[in-house]
C-alpha cells in the first residue's frame, strides 16, 4: 500500500466515523425522516455530478428493481435507523454498533446460503455479543432502559448492511459506482413518502443544516468516490480494514466535538467488537502488515 493509499484509507475512516458525528447533530432537530432525505437527497446529487465530471452514464434503466432492492436495505433502512437511534446514543456507541454489520452478514449468510461457519468465525461472533453487551449493559444500568429502543434500532440498522452484504452476491453484475448512484436515487424515493408522518421537530439551526449537507455530500457521495477508488488501487481486502478504524475516529470525534465520555466500557467494548469482527471476516493485522511490505519490495 502506498503512502497516498495509506492516507486516503485514512481519510475514509475518518469520515465515515464524522458521519455519526453529523448525525448526531442534526438528529434532534431533524428528526429521522427529513435528515435521511437530506442525506440520500444530497449523496444523489453529488453522485449525479460526480458521473457528469467523470462522463459516465446514469444508472442502467433495466435494474431499477435492483436499485430499490439496494436502496433500501443498504441505505434508506439501515440510514432511517441510525437516524432515530442519533437522537439518543452517542457517537461512539453509533459507531461501535456500526462495526458489527460483518458479524451479523456472516450470520444472515449462513442462514440465508448456508454459507459454512468456522471455528473462528463463530468464537468471532461470541466476542463480538460479548462486546455488545459490555456497552449496551453499561449504559443501561447508567441511563436507564430509556437507550434500549434506539440501541436496539441502531443494531438492526448494523444487521440490514450484513443483509445488504449478501444480497449482493446473488444481485445483478453492476458496477460499484452505478450500485451506489442507482440506489442513492432509489433511497430518496423510499424515505420520500415518510416526510409528512415524521415532520421535523424543530426549525434546525444553522450548525445543524451544515451537518446535514456534509453528510450527504461528504460522508455519504465524496466517501463512496473515495472508496472505490481504494477498490480499484488496493484491492477490496485491503479496503476492508477501514471497518477496524471507524470507531476509533468516531470515539475521537465525539470526545473532541461534543464532549463526549470515553470511559472503560466504551474501550473494553470496542476491543471485543473489532476482534470479533477480525475473526469472522478472517482478517489479521499481522499478515495485512506482511503482504503490504510484500508488495511494497
Amino acid at each position: 500500500m502506498s503512502v497516498v493509499s495509506f492516507f486516503q484509507l485514512l481519510g475514509l475512516a475518518a469520515i465515515w466515523g464524522g458521519s455519526f458525528l453529523f448525525m448526531r447533530i442534526a438528529a434532534h432537530s431533524f428528526g429521522p425522516a427529513y435528515l435521511i432525505e437530506a442525506r440520500v437527497g444530497f449523496a444523489a446529487l453529488s453522485l449525479l455530478l460526480a458521473a457528469l465530471y467523470l462522463r459516465k452514464g446514469l444508472p442502467p434503466r433495466q435494474h431499477i428493481r435492483h436499485f430499490m432492492i439496494l436502496g433500501l436495505i443498504n441505505s434508506a433502512m439501515p440510514f432511517l435507523l441510525f437516524g432515530y437511534a442519533a437522537q439518543t446514543l452517542n457517537v461512539s456507541t453509533l459507531s461501535i454498533l456500526n462495526s458489527t454489520a460483518p458479524i451479523w452478514g456472516a450470520l444472515i449468510g449462513y442462514l440465508w446460503h448456508r454459507a459454512p461457519l468456522t471455528k473462528s468465525a463463530i468464537l468471532g461472533m461470541l466476542i463480538g455479543i460479548a462486546g455488545v453487551s459490555i456497552l449496551v449493559g453499561w449504559d443501561l444500568s447508567v441511563s436507564g432502559y430509556d437507550k434500549l429502543i434506539p440501541m436496539i434500532a441502531a443494531t438492526l440498522a448494523a444487521t440490514s448492511y450484513g443483509l445488504a452484504t449478501n444480497y449482493t452476491k446473488n444481485a445483478p453484475q453492476v458496477s460499484s459506482f452505478d450500485n451506489s448512484h442507482g440506489s442513492m436515487w432509489a433511497a430518496t424515493l423510499w424515505v420520500l413518502p415518510l416526510l409528512p408522518f415524521v415532520p421535523m421537530q424543530q426549525t434546525p439551526t444553522g450548525t445543524e443544516m451544515l451537518s446535514v449537507v456534509a453528510l450527504g455530500v461528504v460522508c455519504t457521495g465524496m466517501a463512496y468516490l473515495l472508496y472505490f477508488n481504494l477498490v480499484r488501487d488496493i484491492g477490496p481486502t485491503s479496503t476492508l480494514t477501514v471497518t477496524f478504524l471507524i470507531p476509533i475516529f468516531g470515539i475521537f470525534w465525539g470526545y473532541l466535538i461534543l464532549d463526549e465520555p470515553v470511559g472503560f466500557n466504551t474501550i473494553a467494548g470496542t476491543a471485543l467488537v473489532l476482534g470479533g469482527t477480525m475473526l469472522v471476516t478472517g482478517f489479521s493485522p499481522v499478515k495485512f502488515l506482511k503482504r503490504q511490505r510484500i508488495s511494497q519490495v
